[in-house]
């Protein structure tokens, strides 16, 4: 049986917890003024230099969306550490991976699970999975027509597990733990941006007592609204205590 090793004593873990939370609110703030100030001028250069480390959790998003993204990572977060502190939890947000959007949350549980979060919002509009082309597409609320989603929040979902695995030593991770700890995918609609109602029964999946859209696109990865993140992540974690 393969031992899972404990880090150098020395080793430090990328921000995470109460200290990523103090910079997101940060990074929000700073975003914001800099917008109010001067028209959003400044973010739709992207040229903002900034010697604070924080600032990054910022730049790493699309200068539009900066400011709303980091407000809803805040309050997740936030959300994420006064329920499961007591559980171990650790809260990686804002993991940039070269030439694709940032993880928006790696979420451990040492020795019991893992989690990958994606936070997407398409507006007023129904997420629809096809299920012959294996795509996510956007149904617009008052208009005709289907829009396939791109880049494919459920790619990247499983691209993200293979870079933590890759980088694994940024965690303090063994191989094996990397690998073989229960992992789950999770696609987190922000409002008003809501899942279609009238998918196949086949791709539902019961966690504990909830049902939830389980789409299987390289892995499985789990859709869910907003208000169901911390039902959903106590009914995973139920399964690995």
């Amino acid at each position: 049986m393969t031992t899972v090793k404990d880090p150098p004593s020395d080793f430090q873990l990328p921000p995470h917890n109460d200290a990523a939370l103090e910079m997101l609110r940060e990074a929000k703030d700073y975003e914001t003024t800099v917008a109010l100030a001067a028209g959003g001028a400044a973010l739709a250069t992207g040229g903002i230099v900034h010697p604070l480390g924080w600032l990054l959790f910022g730049l790493a998003y699309k200068p539009l969306v900066r400011v709303e993204k980091l407000a809803r990572l805040e309050k997740l977060t936030a959300l994420l550490l006064d329920e499961f502190k007591n559980e171990g939890i650790q809260v990686f947000p804002v993991l940039q991976i070269e030439d694709k959007n940032p993880i928006d949350l790696f979420i451990k549980f040492p020795r019991k699970t893992h989690l990958f979060i994606s936070i997407r919002s398409k507006g007023d509009s129904e997420i629809v999975y096809n299920e012959k082309r294996e795509v996510l597409q956007v149904k617009r609320k008052n208009k005709s027509g289907l829009r396939t989603w791109q880049p494919c929040p459920l790619v990247e979902l499983a691209d993200y597990k293979s870079w933590v695995d890759k980088n694994r030593n940024l965690f303090g991770m063994s191989s094996r733990e990397a690998q073989k700890t229960p992992t789950a995918k999770v696609l987190v609609l922000w409002p008003p941006t809501v899942a279609d109602t009238h998918h196949n029964d086949q791709l539902y999946s019961e966690i504990g007592s909830i049902k939830i859209l389980a789409l299987r696109r390289k892995g499985t990865a789990f859709v869910i609204q907003k208000e169901e993140v911390t039902e959903f992540i106590k009914a995973w974690l139920a399964q690995y205590k």
